[in-house]
């Protein structure tokens, strides 16, 4: 028996080519580890992120059978007068980024000789996600509330539509409406708008994933 298995002895080749394959197998999970390890130490990134589905490009949020192009604005901005200037500043930030996020801007956009009410409402309608921009001015505003409220109706569940940000306001006076909400609270502006263009491009990426799975 001894001899019969020194007879069979595989080839010297045979037995590198088994080693390298079990070297190959084990590496696998080394290297899956190390990846999982550098998405995790780059910035905004989460262990979770390996289990969820890849993130839509941009350029699939874009093609022309995009669920994107089934209303007519990517953000509707909510807002007082007294805060205009502000609110132009994100418009301006929003529609140079390289999505071309289209904003609806009450000032700008609303045609002339319609009611106010119609505008607002068919502003919120037709918008994908509503920026409330909350502000001691905004909450003294009854068409900001009335539009808030528009907002709320059309998205009860909260999905990531609605996004009140707050500046110079006391956490005691946010809108009781929005406390099952998030916020985000404007201390730099440059970090808030980039916070709201990542709000509004997760939503759209959200909304495209879903269409896409629905047709297939």
């Amino acid at each position: 028996g001894c001899f019969r298995r020194l007879l069979h002895k595989p080839k010297p080749g045979s037995v590198e080519s088994s080693l390298n394959a079990g070297c190959s197998a084990s590496s696998s999970p080394s290297s899956s580890s190390s990846s999982a390890e550098s998405s995790t130490s780059s910035p905004g990134m989460s262990l979770a992120r390996s289990v969820r589905p890849s993130p839509v490009s941009v350029s699939d949020i874009n093609a022309s059978g995009s669920a994107r192009w089934a209303k007519s604005y990517d953000v509707c901005i909510c807002h007082s007068e007294v805060d205009l200037e502000l609110v132009e500043e994100l418009v301006s930030y929003l529609e140079g980024q390289p999505e071309s996020f289209r904003c609806f801007l009450q000032l700008r956009d609303a045609v002339a000789g319609r009611a106010v009410v119609t505008e607002l409402c068919d502003a919120v309608q037709n918008s994908h996600c509503w920026v409330m921009l909350i502000t001691p001015d905004f909450l003294q505003d009854p068409w900001c509330k009335y539009q808030m409220h528009q907002a709320l109706a059309e998205a009860p569940m909260a999905n990531g539509r609605t996004i009140p940000v707050l500046k110079d306001v006391d956490r005691k006076d946010y809108p009781k409406e929005l406390r099952n909400l998030y916020y985000i609270y404007m201390a730099l502006k440059e970090n808030s708008f980039r916070q709201i263009r990542d709000t509004v491009m997760r939503y759209l990426q959200e909304l495209c994933r879903s269409s896409t799975s629905r047709t297939e």
